[in-house]
């Protein structure tokens, strides 16, 4: 894959070279002589305009100390701009030729000479009249005095001379484009030094989650985009994988939660429908049924509830009410509980009402899972506080209980869906294991906090946060 990608960028470069190449040997040789061309004539027109003007011009062959001074300046301007200067008669005669002595008689004539087509910004290139071997390139401006045409002053410029300028504006041109294929051919190994290899490895990354090795991770440390692109794919697959496993431990929890009663209810039933309990035991087992069937209901209410927190764009019934009255009628629904275990709820709230704003009927679950899971891990005889205070317009409540405490190592695990450390905290091993993470969800969504500070036989308290109401009561 490396190798052919070196081959296409290489095959890329070479049909961009020939293009290239073809572009410039036939336009760009084109476009550079018609540039010369446009320069060289008017450069020479202008010069031929000047001599024209001039006052030696005009009289020329009226005074013979002027006329030589005028040939050799004329002389010094032609080897300046390696041209011949030429002063033609109307007639067809070279009365001053810079290329040879001067002449008062015996002038060369050009035959067919035709000036009416030779004025203005006029310019041609060939051999002007057949008087040059060689193309030049001309230009001629007349010399006119009293409204009327004396002569004509000609330039005639070497074709040879705009071939070299041609030829070494060219090879310039060519030396640059090669120059330029060269850094194109250096950008290569840059490429897959700092683009094609890193992103080789996104993409074996890529395939490898594609396939199902959420574990892989791209071993890509830059910091720029592909590093930055990089990072957020191994934080993506991290994160699917624990989705991944909570999904199985999910499902796992489930049907173990949802094993037991069914086994037991299973069991008794069949039992009591064989004759296998007798009549007079068959109320004891049916109790127990009972008592299983309510567990498996407990739980689907659980798992519904926090399928209905997880529902994404979720709107809260947001109400003003006081949570002094909501803890005081919570505490009352344990009254039997707490007889039973010969516990007392102690209530510690500010003020006769204290009104917060969220929703009401989440606040009380989250105060009843609180309430019971204290009251589950409480010896008897023991209180249970519940507290309600305020503090900078943010109102604190706390459910505190004597129990065993939490062990350090699983204070960061309680919030967790099906977590149960009942094996170290007390008797009660019926619970779901979703009370607490019910209770973080309901916190969550309302935006607020809720902590927890457990000492093992000590106590648990648990301590959230809520917004209070902005309307006075």
């Amino acid at each position: 894959m490396k190798k052919f990608l070196y081959v296409k960028y290489v095959l890329a470069i070479v049909i961009l070279g020939l293009l290239g190449f073809c572009t410039i040997y036939f336009v760009g040789n084109r476009q550079v002589q018609k540039h010369l061309e446009s320069v060289y004539s008017g450069e020479l027109y202008q010069e031929a305009t000047t001599i024209a003007q001039s006052h030696d011009v005009r009289y020329f062959q009226n005074d013979e100390e002027r006329d030589n001074q005028l040939y050799e300046n004329l002389c010094t301007l032609a080897s300046y701009r390696h041209c011949d200067v030429w002063i033609i008669s109307p007639k067809g005669e070279i009365l001053l030729n810079t290329a040879s002595e001067p002449k008062t008689e015996d002038f060369p004539i050009i035959t067919g000479f035709n000036p009416g087509t030779a004025s203005g910004s006029y310019y041609r290139i060939g051999d002007f009249f057949h008087q040059f071997s060689e193309p030049h390139l001309s230009v001629m401006v007349p010399v006119t005095r009293n409204m009327s045409v004396e002569s004509y002053v000609a330039m005639h410029l070497p074709m040879r001379i705009l071939q070299e300028q041609h030829d070494a504006l060219m090879n310039m041109i060519y030396i640059l484009f090669l120059l330029f294929l060269l850094i194109m051919m250096a950008i290569i190994p840059v490429f897959s030094l700092m683009i094609y290899r890193p992103l080789r490895k996104i993409i074996q990354g890529a395939d490898a989650f594609a396939a199902g090795n959420l574990k892989y991770n791209i071993p890509l440390e830059k910091e720029d985009e592909l590093g930055y692109l990089a990072g957020t794919l191994n934080y993506m697959s991290d994160e699917l994988d624990m989705t991944g496993n909570y999904q199985r431990k999910f499902i796992a929890n489930v049907s173990h939660d949802f094993r037991s009663p069914l086994t037991s209810i299973k069991g008794y039933t069949e039992a009591i429908l064989d004759g296998t309990i007798p009549p007079e035991m068959q109320e004891k087992y049916l109790k127990i049924v009972v008592h299983e069937t309510d567990r498996l209901y407990k739980l689907t209410q659980s798992l519904l509830t926090l399928n209905n927190l997880d529902e994404k764009g979720r709107q809260l019934d947001y109400s003003d009410f006081d949570i002094n009255s909501i803890i005081k009628s919570t505490a009352e629904s344990f009254e039997g509980t707490c007889r039973q275990k010969r516990i007392s709820i102690e209530l510690l709230l500010t003020g006769q009402t204290l009104f917060v704003r969220a929703d009401m009927g989440q606040i009380q679950q989250v105060l009843y899972n609180l309430i019971d899971n204290a009251i589950k891990f409480s010896p008897e005889e023991s209180v249970i506080k519940v507290e309600s205070s305020l503090k900078h317009d943010t109102v604190f409540i706390s459910v505190k209980d004597k129990g065993c405490g939490i062990p350090k190592a699983s204070l960061g695990k309680i919030w967790d869906r099906f977590y149960k450390i009942d094996s170290s905290r007390g008797k009660d091993r019926k619970g779901t294991g979703l009370g607490l993470a019910i209770v973080k969800e309901i916190i969550n969504s309302h935006k607020q906090n809720i902590n927890v500070i457990s000492t093992e036989d000590v106590g648990t308290e648990f301590i959230f946060t809520l917004q209070k109401s902005t309307e006075e009561r």
